[in-house]
């Protein structure tokens, strides 16, 4: 049985305290819907999460595989210059949206154009497939790095929230209920004494009167 608020038995209380369960039974329903979305939410985007991840740990031992090559194949001298001849700049763009109240991130990215070139001779085409793959792979990095940071704040908001309807579904409702009948309780033992004390008192006025 849960323990309930320590008040006087009062009317007034027991009506203050009806009007405060009303509005805790409405915001437990109102969050255990919230907490609903944010479980919906949080497993697409876990789902999309994923298969970026899958597709990073698959494909970023392949780039840095043909990295390699093109420094046996070539040497390290030659991709190093090949490299920086070729080099673009990158631009990541930070913004937010919004998922279910909760604040995630979201990143752009875009190429600018490739400044140079590198020569064909010299160079292997692993070297050309390095960098070609890499060029493909960032885009999918950053999108698992998004993901991931969105799924561990709906990971925050979700234990936030089923706390709160875990508090109020099995501590302070029932504690609210358990004081609400208490008070209740307490004033029908009232009326009930009231009463029989006046009808005590008439039936001694009827016997003085006999």
């Amino acid at each position: 049985m849960a323990n309930r608020l320590p008040v006087n038995p009062t009317r007034m209380e027991m009506l203050r305290l009806r009007k405060r369960l009303q509005v805790a039974v409405r915001g437990h329903k109102l969050l255990k819907d919230k907490l609903d979305g944010l479980m919906k939410e949080f497993m697409l985007i876990a789902r999309e999460y994923r298969k970026y991840r899958l597709e990073v740990d698959a494909e970023l031992p392949r780039v840095m595989k043909l990295f390699v090559l093109a420094e046996v194949t070539s040497s390290r001298l030659v991709t190093e210059d090949a490299l920086e001849s070729t080099r673009q700049e990158l631009t990541i763009t930070r913004s937010m949206r919004r998922v279910m109240s909760v604040s995630v991130p979201h990143l752009d990215i875009a190429f600018g154009e490739v400044q140079g070139g590198y020569s064909m001779v010299h160079t292997s085409i692993e070297l050309d497939q390095a960098i070609s793959g890499l060029r493909e792979f960032l885009p999918k990095l950053l999108k698992m790095a998004e993901l991931e940071e969105a799924v561990r704040l709906l990971c925050g908001e979700i234990e936030k929230t089923r706390r709160r309807v875990n508090a109020l579904e099995h501590s302070f409702i029932p504690r609210m209920r358990e004081t609400v009948k208490y008070i209740k309780n307490k004033l029908d033992e009232m009326e009930r004494s009231n009463t029989s004390r006046l009808m005590k008192i008439k039936d001694q006025r009827l016997a003085q009167e006999a």
